[in-house]
């Protein structure tokens, strides 16, 4: 009989692996997330009892952690211990096939709980004082879906279009994201296929409380399109975009005024820095540079639980101090 039979782990190495997944138990509510996603969840009155939906909801969160699908996640499930405990699996209790997680990811599609997911992490971060919402900055990103006609139906996706970029093409979905000022964490998501203008979506970014916008220059006529927030005697929102790179190369730094719209622009440049991160993180940390289902709802669902999860892997630290037990004043 070997060590894996008994189900041990006598290794006392704490792998990058277990020390996110040991974060994340702590700063996900999960609680919270389990009584969203509970009403929704079968019954289970005929067939076999259905798993728990924490359980599922934590191999839903693993798969979007580790970049992983459906069958990859079922066998990461059979294949290593420490997925098997974070979602609370002995090794004698049975295993969510790939059919099990296809369904929950489904019931989560079908009454859109990755928004109210999204929504539930934003309201813990504003309870926390992390999500202050002064301020508002946005921004898209390109995320590139399969070209290629080498399928079942021999086309490519109809709801992805191509766009330029400089002197390169691309193929897929834009992820437009409003990111808190303050914090730089995500507020509010849109997905749209590649060609969408990023100006567009400029105005519906915003939640309505702040009374700060920043955009690059790409998002140049945003306070002048139709959908551009109406002032209010309590909120006066104001636009702050970026100068044309072509305007900015001709200023004379020589000239006093051309001199201050460059540390204007300076100043611009470093508040949107913070947009970059969210992007930074479900790319580069999560693995999600392409789109893995078809069509723009799927994916956009997808966005928004990947981005909920990113606010918390930026905030951890500050959640993790806010968890811990205060010290009893003269122990």
């Amino acid at each position: 009989m070997q060590q894996f039979d008994l189900g041990l782990n006598l290794s006392t190495k704490k792998t990058r692996k277990r020390e996110f997944l040991e974060q994340m138990q702590q700063v996900v509510p999960w609680q919270e997330l389990v009584d969203l996603i509970a009403p929704y969840a079968p019954e289970g009155r005929k067939g076999r009892p259905p798993f728990p939906v924490e359980m599922l909801l934590r191999i839903h969160f693993m798969q979007q952690w580790f970049n992983l699908s459906d069958p990859a996640m079922e066998e990461a499930l059979h294949d290593m211990p420490l997925f098997r405990e974070f979602v609370g699996l002995s090794w004698g209790s049975a295993t969510p096939d790939e059919s099990t997680i296809l369904r929950f990811r489904h019931l989560l599609e079908r009454h859109k709980l990755a928004e109210q997911i999204l929504k539930t992490v934003t309201d813990l971060l504003e309870r926390k004082k992390l999500l202050l919402r002064t301020g508002t900055i946005v921004d898209a990103t390109l995320i590139a879906a399969p070209s290629s006609t080498k399928n079942s139906t021999k086309s490519r996706d109809p709801e992805m279009h191509q766009t330029k970029k400089g002197n390169q093409w691309y193929f897929g979905m834009k992820a437009h994201i409003g990111v808190d000022a303050d914090s730089g964490l995500v507020h509010t998501v849109r997905g749209t296929s590649a060609n969408v203008s990023d100006v567009v979506e400029a105005n519906s970014l915003l939640h309505g409380k702040e009374v700060d916008g920043y955009g690059d220059a790409g998002y140049q006529g945003a306070d002048k399109r139709p959908d551009m927030p109406t002032p209010e005697p309590e909120r006066k929102f104001q636009w702050h975009i970026a100068m044309k790179r072509s305007q900015r190369k001709a200023l004379d730094h020589q000239h006093p005024i051309s001199a201050l719209q460059e540390q204007l622009e300076q100043v611009k440049s470093k508040i949107r820095a913070k947009v970059e991160h969210p992007f930074r993180v479900i790319k580069l940390q999560f693995g999600h540079v392409k789109v893995r289902y078809r069509g723009l709802r799927k994916n956009t669902q997808q966005l928004h639980t990947l981005f909920a999860l990113a606010n918390l892997w930026m905030a951890r630290g500050r959640l993790l101090v806010n968890s811990q037990p205060k010290p009893v004043v003269g122990a």
